[in-house]
């Protein structure tokens, strides 16, 4: 039989808690209404991966954890056109290799929940971040920066509280125990998912399969190849074989698509907000599809000065967001040059899934500065003469023939 906490005192405003329904979150449900005497009203932001049952189970949960109301807010959409798009636009992947799966979308998530606490008349907004971890920064950061007249408050970090705690503290009162993932913390978005586990808390082991979410069993056995066709609009993804559709409709169908290849598993370890290292495992499907084939049609329609300055700041700004500087102006500056440059990323990849990997077959573009010459590399000349080849070859070569000729130094081979 539950316990239900504490009624709150009559008029007082809202407590606006982050809900994700995981274990801290769903532990704050009854521990703010009973330590705040305030109700809470928990707040789910869908940046990605809630669908209509999982939707339900979340509100059901808060409510029987004794929460006032529960909300949930649909901002794939607007995720999508804040942050998605900019990551597509700069091919951003941290490491080299992580493509910002989770994380980037706590600035959207931040944004929303303040909102939600003008809308109810509330001086207070929670969340369930841990010290150890980015989102508690990404989370504040965001926070301070929209509504610094709000208080913040983070019992999990800030009181020191443990999983074990948490878990007596819910059995105690005979409320419901959210699904711990036994072993794994796990995190799922629009842009893919984050697995942490005993396995990520060294740099030496891998997850057992059975911990992977979306590409569980794509090793098993080899799958029939796969063809597919993605088209562009200046940098923006617009249709799947020849069918317009949304973006986020198309980042769901890839993910659908890709996922059961195995595409896009991976464990990144790099350097967290905090300065100390950390290690994730990610599944990101649809990001490794989206990335790869964007980045190709980039070869064939932009200059090598701009690919060269778009990868100077593609990186910084990947940190910045990783960090939850979204809103820093810096990123604005950023934006506006990702936007100019993909004025002409429009065309077509054509590409082919199988086991592991996705290979780009092939691009085409009506901007393709490739067909915009008469030249063919490795065939024949085409604005140019061989004599103006020549006379290239010997003024590209100047500038090492000067240093050579500065120190005495001879030519590999040549006597004295």
């Amino acid at each position: 039989m539950s316990v239900a906490p504490p009624a709150p005192a009559a008029g007082v405003a809202p407590i606006v808690l982050a809900y994700s329904g995981g274990l801290d979150t769903s532990f704050l449900v009854p521990w703010l209404t009973e330590r705040e005497r305030r109700p809470v009203i928990t707040v789910t932001v869908d940046t990605g991966g809630i669908d209509a049952a999982a939707a339900r189970t979340l509100r059901e949960r808060a409510l029987a954890l004794g929460a006032l109301a529960h909300h949930q807010v649909d901002a794939r959409a607007a995720y999508f056109e804040q942050v998605l798009r900019f990551l597509i636009m700069g091919n951003v992947r941290r490491g080299g290799l992580y493509p910002l799966c989770v994380g980037a979308e706590r600035v959207m998530q931040a944004q929303t929940i303040a909102r939600m606490a003008r809308t109810l008349g509330s001086d207070l907004v929670a969340h369930g971040c841990t010290a150890a971890g980015n989102d508690q920064v990404r989370f504040e950061v965001a926070l301070r920066t929209l509504a610094p007249d709000l208080t913040v408050l983070a019992p999990v970090r800030d009181e020191g509280l443990r999983r074990e705690q948490e878990l007596e503290y819910l059995r105690a009162r005979g409320l419901p125990v959210p699904p711990s993932g036994a072993r794994y913390s796990i995190n799922r978005g629009l842009w893919g998912v984050t697995i942490g586990g005993r396995e990520t808390l060294t740099s030496a082991g891998s997850l057992p399969e059975e911990a992977w979410l979306l590409t569980r069993g794509a090793f098993d056995a080899a799958r029939p190849e796969e063809r597919l066709v993605l088209s562009f609009a200046a940098g923006r993804p617009v249709a799947l074989d020849g069918v317009a559709r949304s973006p986020v409709e198309l980042i769901e169908a890839l993910e659908a698509r890709a996922a059961p290849f195995g595409i896009g598993r991976g464990i990144h370890l790099g350097d967290t907000i905090l300065g100390t290292k950390g290690r994730v495992a990610f599944e990101a499907p649809a990001a490794e599809v989206l990335l790869s084939a964007h980045r190709e049609l980039e070869k064939l329609v932009l200059t090598a000065r701009q690919q060269r300055t778009k990868e100077l700041l593609a990186q910084p700004y990947g940190d910045l967001v990783h960090e939850g500087q979204l809103l820093d102006p810096v990123c604005r500056d950023i934006e506006a040059l990702l936007l100019s440059s993909q004025q002409r990323v429009s065309g077509e990849v054509r590409l082919l899934l199988h086991t592991g990997a996705v290979f780009v077959e092939g691009v085409s573009s009506p901007y393709s500065l490739m067909a915009a010459s008469r030249g063919v590399y490795g065939e024949a000349a085409g604005e140019w003469s061989a004599a103006d080849a020549l006379g290239f070859s010997r003024i590209l070569a100047l500038p090492g023939m000067f240093h050579a000729r500065a120190g005495g130094d001879a030519a590999p081979g040549a006597e004295g």
